[in-house]
C-alpha cells in the first residue's frame, strides 16, 4: 500500500529564546545571559531576566532557513499528496518567525489541521488571539516539571516556568485548545502524575509524555534506565483510563506503549483502535529550518532537501524512507511478536548503531513470551484506513468530515456508517455524526479495564451489576480508598439482597459507613472533626498498613481545597449523638 504522510513536524527556525538542555536541534539561543548559572548539560541559565522578558514575536533572523515564499511553495506541495494533513510548525521558537502567520493561514486555508509546537514564553492574550485568528487549530505547550525552579533548570531560562504558565492561561481565554508535553527524564520521573494532574487542572485537552532520544544537545544528558522506561508506560497507560473523557494522555517517541497497553488489557481500545509502532518515514516525517526532510526530529539523515527537489518526489522516491517502509527489521525487533503494533523507535536504533534498522536497545522486552509468534492487530486498526463512502453523506456532513485529520477520517466514515446502518439512516448528516459519536463516548466507558473487572467479578459472585452513574462516582474516588469501596459495596448488597449496586446505595452504605466510623471515634474519645485525630489513631494502632493509610487520608484531604460540607455536616451530627442512639438514627 503507497504511503502518504499524515503527520508533518516542521522546525521553522533554530532561533529560540531558550536554552534547554535536551534540545535536538541545537537550537541558537538569541541573546547572551548577563549573569548564568548552568542546567542539566552545562548551558547557561540567567539569572537576569530582563533580556528574556524583552523579546518579541518575529524577531528571529532566518538566514540559511527557508524564505517565505520557499515555505509556501512547500506547503501547496504537501497538500498536493495529502491536503488534511496535521502540520506542526515548531522550532526552536516558531514564534520568533515574521511569517509564521502567514504561513500557518496558508496552510489551514489548503484544509490542513494546523498545530504550534512552542515554549509559550511569547504567548499573552494578543498572540493567543492572533494564533486563533490565523489558523491554528491548538497549541503545543512544553512543561517538564510541576516546580518552578525545575523547569526553569531544564530549560535554562529563569522565568520560564511562569512564562509557560501564563501562556497556557491566555490560549484557555481566547478558546485555543492547548496539549501540554512533558519530556520525561531522572530529574522529573516522580512527577508524572502530578503533571498529568496539573495538565487537567489548566483545561489541557491533550497531555503527552515523550521519551528522550540521547541527540543533538541531548546527547550527553543520561536517559532514564529500560525498566523505568517500562514502569512510566505503565503509569501513562493507567492515567489515560483515569482521565479518559476528560483529557487524552499519551506517550510520544514510545512505540512500546502499545505492546504494554496490551499486556496491561489486551482488550484496551489502544490496542484495537489506535496506530502501534514508529511511525518514521510511514506516515510520519520532519522538515528542517534549511529544508532538509528526515524521518523524524531525532533522525538527521537527509531524505532530500526542498530547495532542489519536490516534497513529493522526496517522499515517494528517498531511499532511507523506503528501507523505513519495507525492510526488515534487526535482533530483537525483527524476531518481536508485537513487531506489527511497537517495530521499535527507528531513531533510537539509528543513534545507537548507525542502522535505523537495527533493534531498539532501550526496550527490555525478550520475544517469546507469547509463543514467538507474531501477533497481528491488522482487522481492527483504523488509523489510516481508506476514505471509503457506503452511503450517502450530505454536504454538510463532508464539511464537518473535512475538519477531522486525515490519519482518522476512514475510522469516523466506518463508524458513521456502521452506527446509521444500526439506526436504519440512508444519509449522513451532521445531527447523525453528533449522535454516532455520542455512542462511541459511551462505548468507549466501557471499556475502561476497572468496568470489565468489576463485569467479570460480578459474573462470578452472584452476578451483582453496577449502575454506570454508581461507577462513575466511584471513579472519583481517591486512588487509595477505590477498591476498597468496591469490596464494601458488593459486600453490602450480598448482605442486603441488592443484584445492582445504584448511586442510591452508595449513598446509603456511606451514611452507614460513617456512623460506624463516628462510633469508633467516640469509643476512641474524639467528640469533634479534627486533623489532630488521625495522628492520635495513627499512634494507637500497631498496624503498619493502616499507618500508611492514615497518611493517604492526610494527605488527600490537606491538599482539598473545597470543602464537602454535606460530608462535615454529617459526620458532625452523627458525633453528636449518643453511641446507643446511632443503629436508629439514620433508619427511616
Amino acid at each position: 500500500m503507497k504511503s502518504i504522510p499524515h503527520v508533518i513536524s516542521w522546525n521553522l527556525t533554530k532561533a529560540c529564546n531558550l536554552l534547554c538542555s535536551h534540545c535536538y536541534l541545537i537550537a541558537d539561543n538569541i541573546q547572551q545571559p548577563d549573569q548564568a548559572d548552568t542546567n542539566l548539560s552545562g548551558a547557561t541559565l540567567s539569572r537576569d531576566t530582563h533580556n528574556f522578558n524583552q523579546i518579541q514575536c518575529g524577531t528571529a533572523s532566518t538566514a540559511n532557513e527557508l524564505d517565505t515564499d520557499t515555505a509556501l511553495n512547500v506547503i501547496d506541495e504537501i497538500a498536493e499528496l495529502n491536503p488534511n494533513i496535521i502540520l506542526i510548525l515548531t522550532g526552536g521558537e516558531p514564534l520568533l518567525r515574521k511569517d509564521i502567520f502567514d504561513l500557518s493561514s496558508h496552510a489551514a486555508q489548503k484544509g490542513m489541521m494546523v498545530l504550534l509546537g512552542t515554549n509559550a514564553c511569547l504567548v499573552n492574550d494578543g498572540v493567543a488571539r492572533k494564533l486563533k485568528d490565523n489558523g491554528f487549530s491548538g497549541i503545543g505547550i512544553s512543561l517538564d516539571s510541576i516546580h518552578p525552579e525545575v523547569h526553569d533548570s531544564i530549560r535554562g531560562m529563569k522565568g520560564s516556568w511562569e512564562k509557560a504558565v501564563e501562556g497556557m492561561k491566555a490560549c484557555k481565554r481566547k478558546g485555543l485548545e492547548i496539549q501540554i508535553q512533558t519530556t520525561v527524564f531522572k530529574k522529573n520521573y516522580d512527577e508524572i502524575p502530578e503533571l498529568v494532574a496539573f495538565a487537567n487542572d489548566m483545561g489541557a485537552r491533550v497531555f503527552n509524555l515523550f521519551f528522550l532520544v540521547c541527540t543533538g544537545r541531548g546527547q550527553d544528558i543520561t536517559d532514564i534506565t529500560s525498566k523505568q522506561y517500562e514502569d512510566a508506560l505503565k503509569q501513562i497507560y493507567k492515567l489515560h483510563n483515569q482521565y479518559e473523557g476528560e483529557m487524552l494522555v499519551s506517550a510520544k517517541c514510545a512505540p512500546h506503549y502499545r505492546r504494554i497497553a496490551y499486556e496491561m488489557n489486551p482488550e484496551s481500545a489502544l490496542v484495537k483502535y489506535y496506530s502501534g509502532g514508529c511511525p518514521a518515514g510511514t506516515n510520519y516525517c520532519r522538515i528542517t529550518p534549511e529544508g532538509n526532510v528526515t524521518p523524524c526530529p531525532y533522525m538527521d539523515t537527509s531524505c532530500g532537501n526542498l530547495k532542489e527537489k519536490s516534497f513529493a518526489e522526496i517522499w515517494n522516491n528517498s531511499v532511507i524512507l523506503k528501507e523505513l517502509r519495507e525492510s526488515e527489521l534487526k535482533g530483537r525487533c525483527g524476531e518481536c511478536e508485537f513487531e506489527s503494533m511497537c517495530k521499535g523507535c527507528r531513531a533510537r536504533a539509528y543513534v545507537t548503531t548507525g542502522d535505523q534498522m537495527e533493534e531498539d536497545s532501550w526496550c527490555d522486552y525478550e520475544p517469546g513470551k507469547y509463543g514467538g509468534k507474531k501477533l497481528e492487530f491488522k482487522e481492527e486498526n483504523t488509523f489510516g484506513l481508506d476514505k471509503k463512502f457506503e452511503l450517502s453523506w450530505n454536504e454538510d456532513a463532508k464539511k464537518r468530515l473535512g475538519k477531522v485529520p486525515s490519519f482518522g477520517k476512514g475510522m469516523v466514515i466506518k463508524r458513521v456508517e456502521q452506527y446509521a446502518r444500526e439506526k436504519g439512516y440512508s444519509e449522513i448528516t451532521p445531527d447523525i455524526m453528533k449522535e454516532a459519536k455520542e455512542k462511541m463516548a459511551v462505548d468507549k466507558k466501557a471499556m475502561f479495564p476497572f468496568m470489565n473487572l468489576l463485569k467479570k467479578r460480578a459474573a462470578k459472585n452472584g452476578k451483582i451489576e453496577w449502575e454506570t452513574e454508581a461507577l462513575e462516582r466511584v471513579k472519583n474516588a481517591p486512588d487509595f480508598v477505590r477498591p476498597g469501596i468496591y469490596k464494601l459495596m458488593e459486600k453490602r448488597a450480598k448482605e442486603k439482597g441488592y443484584k445492582v449496586i445504584t448511586s442510591a446505595f452508595l449513598s446509603e452504605i456511606r451514611d452507614e459507613s460513617m456512623q460506624f466510623a463516628s462510633r469508633r471515634m467516640n469509643k476512641l474519645g474524639f467528640d469533634e472533626l479534627d486533623m489532630e485525630a488521625f495522628d492520635t489513631a495513627k499512634a494507637k494502632t500497631k498496624n503498619k498498613k493502616k499507618k500508611e493509610v492514615i497518611e493517604d487520608i492526610k494527605d488527600f484531604l490537606a491538599e482539598r481545597n473545597v470543602k464537602n460540607t454535606e460530608i462535615i455536616e454529617k459526620f458532625q451530627k452523627y458525633l453528636s449523638i449518643e453511641t446507643d442512639g446511632l443503629n436508629t438514627s439514620k433508619k427511616k
